[in-house]
């Protein structure tokens, strides 16, 4: 054993480094392209997430194309193993291309064509192929260098792969979004991507490569890295673009926070639109409809304390403090850019009655579920404000859990009111949110309201589109003894357009389409996705 490990050890290639040192050299670019590649499989995930929704199918859907294109990626390297060094040049410059631009690609097909799956499928198969056959390669490249028996060699090659791609996950988020944004920081690391293949391959392997092959790589890394350079200094310029072509022209405020992307839209209070991750919060045309329709029938008993879940927007604690007997608001927002926003942007604050001036209104930083496992105190009325049930990141403050504890800080004749989505169309969803707040301990009343105008029409997948046609939405009553009447307070503020027949109307006509047989949604077993 020890004569056969001297023997492969005589018989390195000669080349223009030690063989310790070129050892290190291959396994240092190892390390980068595994720091790239999980950047790559990231940077699709979290921007498909954001396109499209349901983060959880997002993610399975890209790694699970990525990792079966990357054993096709390993069977293809095989052709290349006679000529490793210039075929791994090549792979990794068309890596650095694909995905360094991938996220630019996908955001535009999505501004510009409204559907981003197909790209998205596409990007994921073309890189799992190259990055599957990256292995094999370097795997001849490095005994190449250092004629070591095969198991050591893997184990090398595995180690510094594990740790680039630890490296890699971790700097994705701490580093690479917070600080270059998703599009520029996908071409950044297509850049470093295709210095680390070229410089190891023209530097290491030279005399491996011909001199049409050493152009052609030295051609092919200075186009790819001369590309990439030129989307950089042109992506803000392109941003704006699609953002104009999915929101329109009237973008006022485009910011990216730690949370979620911010848009706001409109040049006063009466053609304002609040956009959060792409997705129409608020919009000046009928956002007295949904607020009145969700504060007004909870404000119907006791209301001295209130609580408000979610609502950064200050628009249902403008309807709850209409209210004089209101004594005191309290506003869990768990993104302080949007309450920053609603409190400096002068048509957002004054849409909203500039309810952040209200001394009677305490405003909590925090996110909603952690926040109620602590005792804050008993209320009377607990407004959940929340994004859309069918959106993965808000499935957990829709579960059963969730109202278990929303339950427990109800005072005793206290109310809570909750958005569970459009009843029209998204039975499914309302229902399940429905069974979801019984699980919790509560008994409901669900109600509906017209007067929704569906969508916007850079998204055909969200529905509506030019021809304004109205939809619903649909509200969830719930008490511990029994279920609340849908009735306006008595001697309370006139709402601007919600009538106590609308709402007894809008009762009867969500009990009649009431799904039985729905299983609530829980934390281990969430099933809005299964409405999508």
């Amino acid at each position: 054993m020890i004569d056969q490990q001297m023997s492969l050890r005589g018989g390195a290639a000669r080349l223009p480094v030690r063989p310790r040192t070129g050892r290190l050299l291959v396994l240092a670019a190892v390390f980068v392209c595994a720091a790239c590649g999980l950047v790559y499989e990231l940077e699709l995930v979290a921007l498909a997430s954001y396109l499209i929704g349901d983060s959880v199918t997002q993610a399975s859907v890209v790694l699970s194309v990525m990792v079966f294109a990357m054993g096709i990626g390993s069977l293809l390297a095989k052709r290349l193993r006679c000529r490793a060094a210039v075929g791994f040049g090549m792979i990794e410059a068309a890596l650095a291309l694909i995905g360094g631009s991938s996220a630019l690609v996908l955001y535009a097909s999505f501004a510009w064509l409204g559907d981003s799956q197909y790209a998205l499928v596409g990007f994921s198969l073309a890189i799992g192929v190259l990055i599957g056959a990256e292995i094999p390669l370097l795997m001849t490249l490095i005994q190449r260098v250092d004629r070591q028996d095969a198991g050591g060699a893997v184990a090398d090659l595995f180690a510094a792969d594990y740790v680039g791609a630890l490296v890699g996950g971790l700097a994705f988020p701490f580093l690479l979004l917070p600080m270059l944004g998703q599009l520029t920081g996908a071409l950044f690391t297509g850049a470093v991507n295709a210095a680390a293949g070229g410089a190891l391959v023209l530097w290491v392997f030279r005399r491996d490569l011909n001199p049409r092959s050493r152009w052609l790589l030295v051609l092919a890394n200075v186009s790819v890295i001369a590309v990439l350079a030129t989307a950089t200094v042109l992506v803000d310029d392109f941003e704006r673009a699609a953002r104009r072509a999915v929101y329109g022209d009237q973008v006022r405020v485009a910011v990216q926070t730690g949370v979620q992307e911010v848009v706001v839209t409109g040049t006063d209070r009466d053609s304002l639109g609040l956009y959060l991750d792409g997705r129409l919060r608020v919009s000046a045309r009928d956002e007295y409809r949904y607020h009145e329709a969700l504060v007004h029938p909870a404000m119907n008993g006791p209301r001295a304390r209130v609580l408000i879940l979610g609502g950064g927007d200050g628009l249902a604690a403008r309807e709850v403090l209409r209210y004089e007997d209101v004594r005191a608001v309290t506003l869990v927002e768990l993104d302080p850019a949007v309450t920053r926003l609603a409190r400096t942007d002068p048509a957002l604050s004054e849409l909203n009655g500039h309810a952040f001036r209200d001394p009677r209104l305490t405003l909590v930083g925090a996110d909603a579920f952690p926040w109620l496992r602590a005792d804050h105190g008993r209320y009377d009325v607990v407004i959940s404000d929340l994004p859309d049930p069918g959106i993965t990141a808000s499935t957990k403050l829709y579960s059963a859990e969730f109202y278990g504890l929303v339950a427990e800080a109800l005072a005793p004749d206290g109310r809570l009111v909750v958005h569970a989505g459009p009843l029209g169309a998204r039975p499914q969803t309302f229902w399940t949110v429905e069974a979801s707040v019984r699980a919790g301990g509560l008994a409901t009343r669900p109600y509906r309201v017209t007067g929704r105008y569906a969508g916007f029409a850079a998204s055909p997948d969200r529905g509506g589109g030019e021809d304004r046609e109205r939809e619903d939405w649909g509200f969830l009553l719930a008490a511990a003894a029994e279920a609340p009447r849908a009735a306006l307070a008595a001697g309370g503020p006139e709402p601007r357009s919600l009538r106590g027949r609308e709402l007894r109307e809008g009762a009867r006509a969500a009990a009649e389409a009431r799904l039985p047989g729905l299983l609530p949604s829980t934390l281990v077993h969430p099933r809005y996705w299964e409405d999508a």
